[in-house]
């Protein structure tokens, strides 16, 4: 059967209006395709990045924590030497007031600590030279008191050899 020419050319038009009807669903379609396709590799690349800075963020902390704990060792450390020291210190001060109160005390005592050893009078000299090279007030360790003892100890003993 033959159809008129008018019935084919709006049966023609008739199809072309319904596929360039359908051409821009199908491009809306492509175009929504393609942004899902865009935002699940945007989410995938969030996701990976937030994962990699909670990461970081836990190795960071870690290390804080270390710092830390060293640091509190350190500063354990450091309270444990200024005691040994403020302790040396004390025994230091001990020590040192001891051997002032002996050389002040004038008891006869000095005569033990400056000429032990001393039987008789060229040993006598010979350490009371030593004694006023190392006790003259001109000394660093020098100091007057100390070496008023030193000679009248030294007196003492002198003449308890001459005579």
């Amino acid at each position: 059967m033959h159809q008129p020419e008018e019935t084919i050319s709006e049966l023609v038009q008739e199809r072309a209006g319904e596929y360039f009807e359908q051409r821009p669903v199908e491009e809306q379609q492509k175009k929504l395709e393609e942004d899902r396709r865009r935002f699940e590799w945007e989410k995938k690349e969030f996701y990976f990045k937030k994962e990699m800075e909670e990461k970081r963020l836990a190795e960071e902390s870690h290390l804080f924590q270390m710092k830390w704990k060293i640091l509190e060792g350190e500063l354990q450390k450091l309270a444990r030497e200024k005691q040994e020291i403020a302790m040396e210190r004390e025994q230091y001060e001990r020590e040192a007031s001891r051997y002032r109160s002996y050389t002040v005390l004038g008891n006869g005592f000095e005569a033990e600590i400056f000429f032990s050893g001393v039987s008789n009078e060229l040993a006598l000299k010979k350490r009371y030279k030593e004694l006023i090279k190392i006790y003259h007030p001109d000394n660093l360790a020098g100091d007057t008191v100390t070496l008023q003892i030193i000679n009248k100890t030294y007196d003492t003993l002198k003449k308890q050899f001459t005579a």
